[in-house]
C-alpha cells in the first residue's frame, strides 16, 4: 500500500475540484489546471480535501494511487501558489534578456539564442545574469528550465555555463604539465 498515496490532499480556500470520470479539473485563484488521470483509482472530494483510494484488484493498478495522488496535490498547489525554478549563467559575457514571450539568451555562441516560452510560463530576467522561470504547471516549468539549462550545460572545467540556482558542479582537474 503506498504511503504517499494514503495521505489527503488539502485543498486551500478558493480551490475548486471537479471530476468527469477520468479528467479531474481545478480551479484557483491562479488560473484552471485539467488533466486526465489512470484509469482505476476512484477519488472522494471532501469540502475541504480530496482523498485517493486505490482499487480492489489487481495490483499493477494499486500502483497508481500514489502517482494520482501526487498529480492531484501538483495542481492543487499549482492553481493556489504556483511554481518557480532559478537558474543562474555563469560565464564571462553570459547575459539574458527578456522581450515579449521569448529570452534571447547570450552565452558564448556567434549569434544569441532566441528560446521561445511555452504557453502559460512567465520568465523575469535579474541583474541579467539570473533567470526566474514560473508558471502554475509544475512540468512545463521543470521542462521549460532543463531546455533553457541545455542550451549551454554547465562544464567541470571552468565551471561555466547555464546551471539551477544552488546546484553543485563537479570540478575536475585539468591537464597537469610535466
Amino acid at each position: 500500500m503506498s504511503r504517499i498515496g494514503k495521505q489527503p490532499v488539502h485543498l486551500p480556500k478558493g480551490v475548486e475540484v471537479k471530476l468527469d470520470g477520468r479528467r479531474a479539473t481545478v480551479k484557483g485563484p491562479k488560473g484552471l489546471l485539467s488533466r486526465d488521470l489512470p484509469q482505476g483509482v476512484k477519488i472522494e472530494v471532501g469540502s475541504d480535501s480530496l482523498q485517493v483510494l486505490p482499487p480492489a484488484r489487481p495490483k499493477e493498478k494499486t500502483s497508481f494511487q500514489g502517482l494520482t495522488r501526487t498529480l492531484l496535490n501538483n495542481m492543487v498547489v499549482g492553481v493556489s501558489e504556483g511554481y518557480k525554478k532559478e537558474l543562474d549563467m555563469v560565464g564571462v559575457g553570459y547575459r539574458a534578456m527578456s522581450k515579449g514571450k521569448a529570452l534571447e539568451i547570450h552565452v558564448g555562441f556567434s549569434h544569441p539564442v532566441e528560446f521561445a516560452l511555452p504557453e502559460g510560463i512567465s520568465a523575469e530576467v535579474d541583474k541579467s545574469n539570473r533567470i526566474t522561470i514560473s508558471g502554475i504547471d509544475k512540468e512545463k516549468v521543470g521542462q521549460t528550465a532543463a531546455d533553457i539549462r541545455a542550451i549551454r550545460p554547465p562544464e567541470p572545467y571552468k565551471g561555466k555555463g547555464i546551471m539551477y540556482t544552488g546546484e553543485k558542479i563537479r570540478r575536475k582537474a585539468g591537464k597537469t604539465g610535466v
